[in-house]
């Protein structure tokens, strides 16, 4: 299963507005941080960023912030260093699965092989918290229950580094998860994805209210809404790697299937074949790395004929009426509506 993030696509309406002037002004600093000798080893930490990614974690950062009565200038080296996390995960994970490309272009290690590459993931990750130990607190203070100014660097790399433990468990667990010989249950795919996907999407916006020097409780409803967001977006993201459109996602109808990845969508599936003509059409395409382009759009076509589009859809929906039940209680104002505008979009989205 890959990371968040691993398909293209933007995000219409104002929101994709939004979202590509935040991402100017992070690409402004990441472009100042990911520069150095030996000149290869930056240029190969700046790989990924330069040739696309939506910079969705920093909006978030960001996004919270200003909600939060913060600035972007508060949150900028936060939200950078989410995003070179987030871009050392996936270089890391190109390198475990051996992929050759992604956005549109060859992986780190396809370019520079893999060497080159794992010190190019090393870099992001203590670029990161270089960027936020070099912050000297934004905001901090402002309300009577925050961090002081001087304990906000502190609790930054704190949260960020506890989701960068999560993120490695996550990994591991999806790991053995494609190893078993059974299949998982719902639960534990939830807990997986929790770790593997959601946590940074959760930091993001925790850290976003901690650099407008928000409250703890703040805090934890805004560290709420990103987890219930990111298990939304990788349901949705799992469901475009079975019955997606290829011309759109660039990637072959039921690739996911052959690949025989334990998503909840092919999870579903199975499930709901049982004792059906469906169950041997999944079956004979799952896991299968011979299985014809025939094969496989019959068991795409049994995986939509069993309603799995629908009933995903609909858990994902559900986790994103939990996040957006988190912002309830915060006046409507511009930043707010962008954060749920994102909510729309990653329960709507076909790429």
């Amino acid at each position: 299963m890959k990371n968040a993030g691993a398909r293209g696509g933007g995000i219409g309406g104002g929101a994709g507005h939004s979202m590509k002037r935040t991402a100017r002004a992070v690409d402004a600093h990441l472009t100042r941080s990911l520069a150095g000798s030996p000149d290869e080893l930056y240029r190969a930490a700046r790989h990924l960023i330069i040739h696309g990614g939506k910079r969705l974690r920093p909006y978030m950062v960001i996004k919270s912030c200003q909600m939060l009565g913060g600035s972007v200038a508060d949150a900028r080296r936060a939200a950078s260093a989410v995003e070179m996390v987030h871009n050392f995960t996936l270089l890391h994970d190109d390198i475990m699965d051996n992929d050759d490309v992604r956005h549109g272009v060859p992986t780190v290690h396809k370019r520079f092989g893999v060497p080159v590459a794992i010190l190019a993931g090393d870099i992001l990750f203590s670029k990161a918290y270089q960027t936020l130990a070099g912050r000297g607190g934004g905001r901090g203070g402002a309300r009577p229950d925050a961090p002081k100014r001087g304990g906000q660097t502190h609790e930054l790399v704190s949260r960020l580094a506890s989701a960068c433990v999560d993120v490695c468990e996550g990994q591991m667990l999806d790991i053995k998860m494609a190893e078993a010989k059974r299949l998982p249950s719902q639960k534990e795919y939830i807990t997986m994805i929790g770790k593997k996907t959601a946590v940074l999407f959760d930091v993001s916006c925790a850290m976003g209210a901690v650099c407008a020097g928000a409250g703890a409780s703040d805090v934890k409803n805004l560290s709420w809404f990103g987890r219930s967001l990111g298990i939304a977006f990788q349901i949705t993201d799992d469901l475009i790697g079975v019955t997606g459109d290829a011309s759109v996602t660039k990637k072959p109808v039921g690739n996911d299937i052959r690949e025989g990845k334990k998503s909840l969508p092919i999870l579903m599936a199975i499930k709901a074949s049982s004792g059906t003509k469906h169950r041997r059409i999944i079956s004979s395409a799952f896991g299968n790395s011979r299985a014809s382009r025939s094969m496989l759009d019959s068991a795409v076509e049994s995986v939509r004929e069993l309603g799995v589009e629908e009933k995903a859809r609909k858990m994902a929906m559900r986790h994103a009426e939990r996040a957006r039940g988190s912002l309830a209680s915060y006046p409507n104002r511009r930043a707010r509506k962008e954060l749920e505008a994102l909510l729309d979009f990653v329960v709507k989205r076909s790429v």
